[in-house]
């Protein structure tokens, strides 16, 4: 064998030397990371079960559909509010509840927790609009409330402006939370649902949660109100009546584009003035205000969930707007 076959040898097994070490590397890597995604998977099932024998009840449950809605009701004014979540929020009795007890020594406050969020059942019937609206209604109905203000936060704007439509004769006033506009731009958006419900049950959510700072902690929220909202949102994040309501988003708005308050329904919004990622939010429910005759927006500075931080602005408010607005209906 001549010296250069002996070079081309040595070179060739010196290659396949490489090509073996780079196949262990990159197969102990394969390995550490299934192992790594095992071990998150069975310590979030875990904490799963453990936590949601920690979740201590609150409200009082109504039949509805043949399921179990959760409804919380404090106070004993005169006057009933009826308070409807944004989307997705988890535990929507707990996340209104510095607003509640600002509302509660004058008015009799009824927040529900549509079915998938907070303690209530989740539902396999569709998340339309109409299905949504049947199902609080059928809520309210089995209280005994027959006359109230409707008050909600995000998406309760689009849902809301259907639901006083549906039943004129029943709602008194709107008032939004930096509430939804139902032709606001940018919701045929397509969500990215799987990587959502993978985040969540794979366990990643869970640790990015333990590693990012905590939504809560700057908040008036008791100690123990923070940490049964963040029990509660391990538990009911992803589950399937929350996605299939995302799912639902972009139809939901393509429906409710054209949709308006009634001329003589007093309409109350309170608005985001420092929204940067929409700079026609504010334009959008000046236009919307002026659909009723007694419509009236006011712009805040603060975050979309305006009621963790402005409660009692919004409560002032809302009780002053009630004292001077003309009942027409």
């Amino acid at each position: 064998m001549n010296v250069t076959g002996t070079v081309e040898i040595k070179e060739g097994n010196r290659i396949r030397k490489k090509q073996k070490l780079w196949l262990k590397i990159i197969g102990g890597l394969l390995g550490a990371l299934v192992l790594f995604m095992g071990i998150l998977f069975i310590v979030n099932v875990i904490s799963n079960g453990v936590e949601k024998k920690k979740i201590e009840p609150y409200g009082q449950y109504v039949n509805v559909d043949g399921k179990k809605m959760n409804v919380f009701i404090q106070g004993s004014g005169e006057q009933t509010i009826v308070l409807l979540p944004g989307q997705g929020t988890p535990s929507p009795v707990l996340d209104f509840k510095l607003l509640i007890d600002e509302l509660s020594p004058e008015y009799k406050v009824v927040a529900i927790e549509p079915f998938g969020y907070g303690l209530s059942d989740e539902t396999e019937k569709a998340r339309t609009t109409e299905n949504i609206v049947s199902e609080v209604h059928e809520a309210v109905q089995q209280l005994g409330i027959d006359r109230y203000v409707l008050m909600g936060h995000s998406i309760t704007g689009l849902y809301g402006v259907s639901y006083v439509n549906s039943y004129p004769d029943e709602v008194l006033a709107f008032v939004g939370i930096d509430s939804s506009v139902p032709n606001q731009p940018g919701m045929d958006v397509k969500l990215p649902l799987k990587s959502m419900q993978f985040l969540q049950k794979s366990g990643l959510m869970r640790l990015l949660q333990k590693v990012s700072e905590d939504p809560y902690e700057s908040l008036a929220f008791d100690e123990y109100t923070k940490e049964q909202m963040r029990l509660i949102s391990n538990q009911v994040a992803t589950n399937p009546t929350m996605m299939d309501e995302l799912r639902h988003l972009g139809t939901n708005f393509k429906n409710g584009e054209q949709l308006t308050y009634p001329n003589d329904l007093p309409v109350l919004l309170f608005v985001q003035s420092n929204n940067e990622n929409n700079e026609q939010w504010v334009p959008l429910h000046e236009a919307q205000v002026k659909q009723s005759a007694q419509g009236k927006m006011i712009p805040m500075e603060g975050s979309h969930y305006l009621h963790h931080t402005k409660f009692k602005e919004i409560a002032g408010a809302f009780k002053a707007y009630m004292k001077q607005t003309q009942p027409f209906r």
